[in-house]
């Protein structure tokens, strides 16, 4: 599944340097931070009231809730991209996580 991430990784940072006319992401990296930070906070507010109408059960708002997630997915990855991060470096996080309690995790912060 992480294929999908490595080509979605590698078209971020083709386009991380195109001209900001060219393509979207482009375009949030030459506003900056403060613009990506506001659309990741944006698609997560989506993502959350996404969710609670998808607590509903209707198929449809679980659908919504699929594609809300993708938009914050994504532009979490162009946040990463933009700090010079990638998603291998979050896995790994995710990867060293398995077989420690959350309680134990957490408080290890």
């Amino acid at each position: 599944m992480s294929d999908i991430l490595d080509q979605l990784h590698e078209v971020l940072e083709q386009r991380r340097h195109a001209a900001p006319d060219a393509s979207y992401v482009a375009s949030l990296h030459h506003k900056g931070l403060n613009k990506i930070l506001e659309k990741v906070g944006e698609e997560a507010t989506e993502t959350l009231l996404a969710a609670k109408d998808a607590e509903q059960g209707d198929a449809s708002q679980s659908d919504a809730l699929i594609s809300e997630t993708a938009d914050l997915w994504f532009h979490s990855l162009i946040m990463l991209s933009h700090l010079g991060l990638d998603h291998h470096q979050v896995l790994n996080e995710l990867a060293g996580r398995f077989g420690i309690s959350g309680h134990d995790e957490k408080a290890a912060r």
